[in-house]
């Protein structure tokens, strides 16, 4: 596994992969109750052709969990921070989920940082979201998350995993919801969650729409990628990036779910390589 190397910005200390050394630069922005290492299956062959920047986005992962902003606004100019302090001028900016809806925040508040941008399975673009999130938005959520993830579940969960592992059994896709699951045994992280997720969805949906971003900038690259099976955000949003962006390029993973980028790591890591290496990065013009 690739260990993290951590960066201090404004008193705030932050987990980032930072692999490769290609000329492009690739951001990868994981979603709501995940962390870097939602990118564990498209990172190491990424990073064989491009500079590949993978943070812990603060309140997850290994990040920083401070009682502070977590709205899409925030994380873009975190990320901003980020990238000025790697040293880093431009990037293709990939985000999943909540990470889609944080990438075209980040577009839209500093479009200069943008060469193009892919979308996967993204927040932002329609009001529909799993029932779960919706009840986890609910007022007194802080007050029952707390019991879902007692410690003797997460034993035998962990226990059970590496048996399945052990007889040749993975669920990608389970893996992933299992990891977020886990990851709320963790006051920071629950309250971090929390503070997140009522930023962008409330009991009726998601609350914040991102489609007036992905007209802003002529010119820029824009690939969206859904799993057909996409129980969280549903495919007919894809549509809705596709109407709202014509010439964007639009792919829909038969058998694929919420996770494409480790349901289906070979086809995303094509998908990224190609429009790379078919599009000139948009130009920034001041």
């Amino acid at each position: 596994m690739i260990e993290p190397k951590f960066v201090e910005i404004h008193g705030m200390r932050q987990a980032v992969l930072d692999v490769g050394e290609g000329e492009e630069v690739l951001l990868l922005i994981h979603g709501m109750a995940g962390s870097a290492q939602t990118w564990r299956a498209v990172l190491p062959q990424l990073a064989k052709k491009y500079r590949v920047i993978a943070p812990d986005l603060i309140g997850h992962g290994q990040s920083s969990k401070p009682r502070t902003d977590y709205s899409l606004g925030a994380f873009a100019v975190g990320l901003r921070d980020l990238l000025d302090e790697l040293g880093v001028a431009s990037a293709t900016v990939v985000g999943h989920s909540l990470g889609g809806g944080v990438a075209m925040q980040f577009l839209y508040q500093h479009p200069e940082y943008c060469r193009r941008l892919v979308l996967i399975s993204s927040g932002g673009l329609g009001p529909d979201v799993g029932w779960i999130l919706r009840l986890l938005a609910a007022p007194g959520a802080e007050f029952v998350m707390p019991v879902i993830a007692p410690a003797p579940v997460l034993r035998a969960g962990n226990a059970a995993r590496s048996w399945f592992s052990s007889m040749g059994l993975r669920s990608p896709r389970g893996a992933e919801i299992w990891n977020a699951y886990s990851s709320f045994a963790d006051r920071g992280t629950r309250e971090a969650f929390i503070r997140t997720l009522r930023s962008v969805v409330d009991y009726r949906g998601q609350s914040v729409s991102a489609l007036n971003r992905l007209n802003l900038r002529e010119g820029l690259p824009v690939l969206a990628i859904w799993g057909e099976k996409d129980d969280i955000i549903p495919v007919d949003h894809a549509y809705s990036a596709l109407q709202a962006r014509p010439d964007c390029r639009l792919e829909i993973l038969p058998d694929v779910g919420h996770f494409a980028q480790v349901e289906a790591p070979e086809v995303v890591v094509d998908l990224i390589d190609e429009l790379i290496s078919t599009t000139d990065p948009a130009v920034f013009e001041r």
